[in-house]
C-alpha cells in the first residue's frame, strides 16, 4: 500500500427553502494544468443537480423547461439535459483514527453496503486516514476486494482528514476512467492533523469538479470541537454539490450510506457552453433555478475558468 504524510444534517436540514441554490464566491486561484470542469474538445460546464421535496425525497421527472442556470447571475442556454444513472469513479476515504475502535465493523459494513447499492459499473478506490493518509485499495468494482480493504482497518493514531480528502481528489484527477467523480468521507472528529487547509482543499476540489459526500459521526465529541468538525463538513460539501449527514448514533450510517448511493444514482446532468469565454481563470459562481413549488435544490457553487 502507498503511504502519503500528512452537509447536511438528516435531523436539522441546512437547505435553504427556496427554489435555487446560490453560494458564496471564492477567490480564483491557478488551474492545475489537467482541468476537469472543462472537456478537452469543448467549453461545456456540466453540473449534476439533486432536486429534493420538503421531506427531502428526490424528485424525479422533472422536464427540461423547468431548469435554468445562471454564471455569475446571467443566463445560460442549457445544450445538455438528462436524468440517468451513470457509472461513476468513487473514492471511499474511511477514518481509522483511534476513536474510530468501536465504530470500525459499523463504518466497513455501511460502507459495504454503499457499493452494493451503487451502479455495478462504479470504480473505487480507499483511502484510509489517521494523521497519515494511505491508498488501501485501487479502483476496483469487485465488492470481494472492498470488503477486504474495509475489514483490514486497524484504527489508532490522530485525524488529518483533509490530507486524505487531498489525496483522494489527487488520485481521482491522475488515475479515475469516468467522468463523474464522487468523494465519500466517514469520519467521528474534528481535523487535527492536516497540513492541508479548508479553503484550498475546497479550491481543489472545485477545480477538479470532484463532488464530496460527508458522514459526521460526531456524538461523542466535546461540544465545540463537534462543532467546528460539522461546519467544515457543510462547507466542503456545500461547495461541491454533496451533502453531508451528523447521525446521532452510529447505527444510523447503515441506512445513511445507501441513500447516498440513491442519489448519486438519480441526479439530473446539465452543461452548458459560458456565455462569458474569457479564459481568465476566474470563480465563476452557479445558480440553479427549479420552477416547480417547494423543492430544494444542490449542485456545486460554481466552477474556474480555464487561464491561457
Amino acid at each position: 500500500m502507498a503511504s502519503y504524510p500528512a452537509a447536511l444534517d438528516v435531523h436539522q436540514t441546512h437547505l435553504m427553502p427556496l427554489r435555487s441554490v446560490f453560494f458564496a464566491t471564492l477567490a480564483p486561484v491557478m488551474l492545475f494544468a489537467q482541468e476537469a470542469t472543462f472537456r478537452t474538445d469543448s467549453r461545456l460546464v456540466v453540473l449534476n443537480v439533486s432536486v429534493f421535496d420538503q421531506e427531502g425525497k428526490i424528485v424525479r421527472d422533472i422536464p427540461r423547461k423547468a431548469f435554468t442556470v445562471y454564471e455569475n447571475g446571467d443566463k445560460q442556454n442549457l445544450t445538455v439535459f438528462r436524468q440517468e444513472d451513470v457509472p461513476i469513479s468513487l473514492g471511499l476515504i474511511i477514518d481509522r483514527s483511534a476513536s474510530m475502535t468501536d465504530k470500525r465493523e459499523r463504518v466497513a459494513s455501511a460502507a459495504l453496503a454503499m457499493v452494493k447499492a451503487s451502479n455495478p459499473q462504479d470504480e473505487v478506490f480507499i483511502i484510509n486516514f489517521n494523521e497519515h493518509a494511505e491508498l488501501a485499495r485501487e479502483f476496483t468494482n469487485n465488492i470481494k476486494d472492498l470488503e477486504n480493504a474495509l475489514r483490514e482497518l486497524d484504527p489508532k493514531g490522530e485525524t488529518a482528514m483533509r490530507d486524505a480528502l487531498l489525496l483522494g481528489i489527487e488520485h481521482l484527477r491522475h488515475h479515475a476512467k469516468l467522468d463523474k467523480k464522487v468523494l465519500v468521507v466517514v469520519t467521528d472528529g474534528e481535523d487535527n492533523s492536516s497540513a492541508e487547509t479548508q479553503a484550498h482543499l475546497v479550491q481543489v476540489a472545485q477545480q477538479a469538479d470532484v463532488i464530496i459526500y460527508a458522514v459526521g459521526l460526531l456524538g461523542a465529541e466535546e461540544a465545540e470541537s463537534a462543532a467546528r468538525a460539522k461546519k467544515q463538513l457543510t462547507e466542503l460539501t456545500q461547495q461541491t454539490g454533496g451533502r453531508a449527514w451528523f447521525p446521532n448514533d452510529v447505527a444510523e450510517i447503515a441506512d445513511i450510506t445507501p441513500a447516498i448511493a440513491h442519489e448519486i444514482r438519480n441526479q439530473y446532468i446539465l452543461a452548458y457552453t459560458p456565455s462569458n469565454l474569457a479564459a481568465d481563470g476566474s470563480f465563476r459562481k452557479i445558480r440553479v433555478d427549479v420552477d416547480v413549488p417547494g423543492v430544494l435544490v444542490r449542485t456545486r457553487s460554481g466552477y474556474y475558468a480555464p487561464r491561457n
